[in-house]
């Protein structure tokens, strides 16, 4: 009787790994489910990006899953901005703690992609308060 239940343990813990490896590949690797939206600038073959991270992206194992290889992060504020949500809406003289990550235009193309570019968030330019200019991503408005 010890036994069965073990292996129903198992098989149960083997098809959930399995839905979840499933569910991650469809999300962030298949051609399936979202397609980006042209790069006529071609921002995808410029070699390096500034990325500000407020959310999910803040977690070093996210970040590892989305982009396949540790990318570190440096402390960062971005002025004139506050959270509402998993959104960032303007407002002067507050400010958002979050991480600067510097990625390469493949990693960037990966990044849009998790955050649905175009149909969930847009990529705007801004400056950081220590001057750099990064990317953020910013809920397109239902």
């Amino acid at each position: 009787m010890r036994r069965r239940t073990t292996q129903r343990w198992m098989l149960s813990m083997v098809v959930l790994l399995a839905s979840g490896g499933l569910y991650w590949w469809y999300v962030m690797l298949s051609p399936y489910g979202h397609s980006l939206p042209p790069d006529p600038d071609g921002i995808y073959l410029q070699s390096r990006h500034g990325l500000f991270a407020y959310g999910t992206l803040t977690s070093p194992v996210v970040r590892w899953v989305v982009l396949g290889e540790s990318v570190p992060a440096e402390a960062a504020r971005l002025e004139g901005f506050r959270r509402q949500g998993l959104d960032l809406v303007v407002a002067p003289g507050e400010y958002v703690s979050g991480q600067y990550l510097a990625v390469s235009g493949p990693q960037l193309r990966r990044l849009d992609r998790y955050e649905r570019l175009g149909s969930r968030y847009t990529r705007e330019r801004h400056a950081l308060i220590d001057g750099r200019q990064a990317w953020l991503y910013r809920r397109i408005e239902d």
